[in-house]
């Protein structure tokens, strides 16, 4: 294993990942690319340790989820709380959104996610 611990099998389920991506990334994809102007690079479907999250910022140690009905499972809560954990450790902040927030307030997300970056006073 290398030592940002993450494996083959992660870097290739990140590039699997990058060429299905769900409507919802897509959209927020986009939206997030425009945050270059403000100097902050985005990167998608990015392997951080053993894991791959939907979009990570670097620099600011920021781990942004689009969560699906799947999320809500007993298991997937639990497995989700585990990877939580352990990117918490490593000093990321997380946060989740829903489909249906993408979908239907791709704008309120855009605008909670530059609050959260202090980049809107």
């Amino acid at each position: 294993m290398s030592p940002t611990h993450i494996t083959e099998k992660t870097r290739r389920l990140a590039q699997s990942l990058r060429l299905d991506q769900t409507s919802g990334e897509k959209a927020l994809w986009r939206a997030l690319r425009e945050l270059k102007s403000d100097g902050i690079r985005v990167r998608r479907q990015a392997p951080i340790g053993p894991y791959v999250v939907d979009f990570a910022i670097f620099t600011r140690k920021l781990v942004i989820e689009i969560d699906g009905d799947v999320h809500a499972l007993p298991d997937r809560i639990a497995h989700d709380e585990k990877r939580d954990t352990w990117l918490r450790s490593q000093g990321f902040d997380v946060i989740r959104y829903s489909p249906v927030d993408v979908s239907e307030n791709l704008e309120g997300v855009v605008s909670d996610i530059r609050r959260r970056l202090e980049l809107d006073a």
